[in-house]
């Protein structure tokens, strides 16, 4: 297992839950390739996505966090800056939690976390994509606040769109 260096680590408060560092790319890896092979998607499997990994979090713009001793689950948030502000804004790419250890508050962990790691790195916006059979992510989502309709509750409904390039 590759873990992270000590002087890397941060356990966030209160949780399970801690930063990735480059040495977790092989399980951060793992989960990308278990998550696309759940939901019929292709992958380029665990050592290409580990790799892929590895430079990314050396660059500084993603951030990935771990739940759980597995690690068992992660969240990918990636870093830009902002148009109308000064701050950043965060993508949420991936919110994954093996199936064995769901129903465990693993998700709802590995998503607090996310979203105050994305304020301290400053950022005060964070966005993501789910499909709309996914009930139970929608559900996490919609629970901490997060919004499909724009402005409002009865506000018009927001539409995310996907072009492969």
């Amino acid at each position: 297992m590759g873990g992270v260096d000590p002087s890397q680590q941060t356990t966030l408060p209160g949780s399970s839950v801690r930063l990735a560092g480059p040495n977790d790319a092989p399980e951060i890896g793992r989960l990308l390739h278990d998550f696309n092979l759940e939901f019929d998607e292709l992958t380029p499997g665990p050592p290409w996505l580990a790799e892929r990994f590895r430079k990314l979090l050396t660059e500084g713009n993603t951030a990935v966090l771990l739940a759980g001793d597995g690690p068992d689950g992660l969240a990918v948030l990636r870093f830009r800056p902002a148009i109308w502000s000064d701050a950043l804004e965060c993508y949420l790419a991936e919110l994954y939690v093996a199936p064995a250890v769901r129903g465990r508050g693993f998700g709802r962990s590995l998503l607090a976390a996310a979203i105050a790691h994305a304020r301290a790195r400053g950022a005060n916006y964070m966005d993501l994509g789910t499909a709309e059979s996914d009930v139970a992510a929608r559900t996490l989502y919609e629970s901490f606040g997060f919004s499909r309709r724009e402005g409002k509750p009865d506000g018009s409904l927001n539409y995310y769109y996907e072009l492969d390039l």
